[in-house]
């Protein structure tokens, strides 16, 4: 979704028309054969809602599912955990305003529960949990100008599902039920500007009972029914006031002016992926299976920006995530898939991924313009300035940037390609984390540091302050025979909940009849991880760009965040499609080097596990890959790509492999 431009000259021009219509259209009425009569404007050009429209919604839902279904807690972030949590999704209605003021309308939306919250779980034989709900309602209000208050009511249905877990609370057996119900509730809409309009509606969502029988489980049958109270902030957008079958027999009043002080952006990702089967004598279970498999992940977000006061912003991110990266994300250091742990359910799951204010301060001179993009209001600022952002994002969103190697929705996918790999960067499991950064940007050079949470111990979606992470970066900006190119070095230091190979491998060695995974989460204290990175990107001639990475880091304990990576090269050249007639099109090819610390080799070759790896042995080997990929623009909104992975020494072990992974990508912004 992305704001209309603002033109005055179609406003112009439909004011003209509204005028011409008026005094005309008795005489075009009478002149011309069959013409539709026009529909003539209110003398005070007062607002109206009439017409289709498209939206999205993010909110909190609570309530139950019955007594004795265990239902299991999902994240609330800002509010206690509930059987829904935060919940997102869409909306799609059409309005009918009447001529004393008066509104009916349908609408039909669909909402997403959040991730489990873990830390809440409690231990059961089975638990039930909210899979999503719709509707499908009845609106009827009246309007104050811009101003619709409204009540609506109409048939809601829905999808649980209960798991069945053994004494050690792993699922061993899933069972789901679809239930149909009501739906009433109230709400307020107002009119933000063009065709936007923003929302607050309340539900109370009564689904039926459904029964599941669960055979020698203990009670044995039980019945979900789920009651749901649920706040919702939408955000709708009218695609027009009359069918386009019908222009020109409608003219209605014009619509409000837009603002620069707010913007809407979307975005959506499809990504299939699949190999053939390839070489595995053994396998453990953070293994990438030997079998050929193909997964898929998909995400859609939306991208809103508040322009406070000047210089302040805020910026919000909700986000829909569903589907698997191949082999449940797991049995590669640079794993294929960048979306790919966003995802890891049948069902999309809500997140607020982003929340944050920036403040900029000018510091006066040179000014440059700052185009309308996601996370980035449209307007001018001071080259020299100092900018400040505090709240919940992806470390990545400031530093370790690169023009041809960064974002796998829309170049390489590859983790060990977009991003400096041995960089173990804050994040909890989507790959976002809470802090600040801070930087001083001048015109041929900036300097940034952040301050962040970090997981309360390796791959937990908990993040804490108790421990922390900081990084460094300097980032010049250079000219080579007129060829612009930017040089980022930058150098980090997490402190985090982790295990020490060595201390592990010491007492394994004098306990052999002890599990070293068991182990090493007994031995977990507050250690540090630290570490550098160097990023370099070139434009060697016109459309036509190379990069290179090199990151290390200390490799003596556990990796808390990102991957099993302790040291990584990388490098590609990337080339957009002017040079055959397609400027929009971008062929790419790059590769990457990842390695392990001896220590780090010698745990996963005693049958240790990492965030992502572990075979049970290892013949050690370099992680070597091979991405090449070629993207197609569809259209000024889409574009598909088709990738390439070979990987060589899957897991760092020269046993298995190499594995060809070959990937489907569409991708739109709005």
């Amino acid at each position: 979704m992305t704001q209309p431009p603002h033109s005055s000259g179609l406003l112009t021009g439909i004011l003209a028309g509204i005028l011409l219509g008026g005094a005309w259209a008795p005489a075009l009425g009478a002149d011309v054969p069959g013409a539709l009569p026009l529909k003539a404007a209110r003398a005070d050009h007062a607002f109206d809602w009439s017409g289709l429209y498209i939206g999205g919604h993010a909110g909190y839902g609570g309530g139950s599912l019955g007594p004795g279904t265990n239902s299991l807690p999902q994240q609330g972030v800002f509010f206690p955990h509930s059987i829904t949590g935060l919940i997102g999704g869409y909306q799609a209605g059409y309005n009918l305003q009447l001529p004393a003021n008066w509104l009916i309308g349908v609408e039909a939306d669909i909402s997403f529960t959040s991730p489990l919250d873990r830390p809440k779980l409690v231990a059961a034989p089975f638990n039930t949990t909210f899979d999503y709900f719709a509707t499908a309602r009845g609106r009827v209000g009246y309007a104050f100008g811009t101003w619709l208050p409204y009540v609506t009511g109409g048939v809601a249905w829905g999808r649980t599902h209960i798991d069945l877990n053994d004494a050690a609370g792993n699922t061993i057996d899933t069972k789901a039920r679809m239930h149909l119900g009501w739906v009433a509730g109230t709400g307020l809409e107002f009119a933000l500007g063009g065709g936007w309009s923003g929302k607050v509606e309340y539900n109370y969502i009564d689904l039926g009972p459904r029964t599941y029988g669960l055979g020698d489980v203990p009670l044995a049958d039980v019945t979900a029914s789920a009651k749901v109270h649920a706040v919702k902030l939408g955000l709708n957008y009218r695609l027009w006031d009359s069918p386009p079958w019908t222009s020109g027999s409608t003219i209605k009043p014009p619509k409000l002016p837009e603002s620069t002080d707010w913007n809407v952006h979307g975005q959506t990702t499809l990504i299939t992926q699949g190999y053939p089967s390839f070489r595995s004598p053994y396998q453990g279970m953070n293994s990438l299976p030997g079998a050929g498999r193909t997964r898929e992940t998909w995400t859609v977000g939306a991208f809103l920006g508040w322009r406070l006061w000047e210089g302040g912003e805020f910026y919000f991110n909700p986000e829909l995530a569903q589907g698997f990266g191949i082999g449940s994300t797991l049995g590669l250091a640079g794993f294929s898939n960048g979306e790919a742990q966003k995802g890891g359910a049948e069902y999309p799951k809500f997140r607020a991924q982003r929340y944050f204010f920036r403040q900029t301060f000018g510091l006066g001179g040179e000014q440059e313009d700052v185009a309308d993009a996601a996370n980035q209001l449209p307007g001018k600022r001071d080259i020299d300035r100092i900018t400040v952002t505090v709240g919940r994002f992806a470390v990545g969103d400031y530093f370790d940037g690169n023009a041809y190697a960064k974002d796998p929705r829309a170049d390489f996918m590859n983790w060990a390609m977009w991003s400096s790999a041995a960089y173990d960067f804050p994040a909890d499991l989507p790959g976002f984390t809470r802090g600040a950064v801070v930087e001083l940007n001048r015109k041929d050079w900036a300097v940034r540091a952040g301050l962040f949470q970090v997981p309360s111990q390796p791959n937990s979606d908990v993040l804490t302050f108790k421990t922390g992470g900081a990084v460094v970066e300097f980032e010049e900006r250079h000219a080579i025979f007129s060829q612009p190119g930017k040089l980022r070095v930058g150098v980090f230091a997490n402190r985090g909940n982790t295990g020490n190979y060595r201390d592990v491998l010491g007492i394994s060695s004098a306990n052999p009849g002890l599990d070293i995974n068991d182990i090493v989460i007994g031995e977990r204290r507050e250690r540090s991880k630290y570490g550098f990175y160097v990023n370099a990107e070139q434009q060697v001639a016109t459309d036509v760009g190379i990069f290179a990475r090199a990151s290390w880091n200390d490799g003596q304990s556990e990796i808390l965040s990102f991957t099993d990576i302790d040291r990584s090269v990388s490098g590609g050249v990337s080339i957009k499609g002017s040079y055959w007639g397609r400027p929009a099109d971008t062929f790419a090819l790059g590769g990457a080097v990842n390695g392990l610390s001896n220590a780090h080799r010698d745990f996963l070759a005693a049958g240790g596990k990492g965030l992502l790896i572990g075979d049970g042995r290892l013949n050690y080997g370099n992680e070597r890959i091979l991405e090449t990929y070629y993207a197609v623009a569809l259209s000024k909104a889409f574009t598909f790509t088709a990738d390439y992975q070979l990987i060589v020494n899957p897991a760092y072990n020269a046993d298995r492999g190499p594995v060809s992974i070959f990937s489907g990508r569409l991708h739109g912004e709005f």
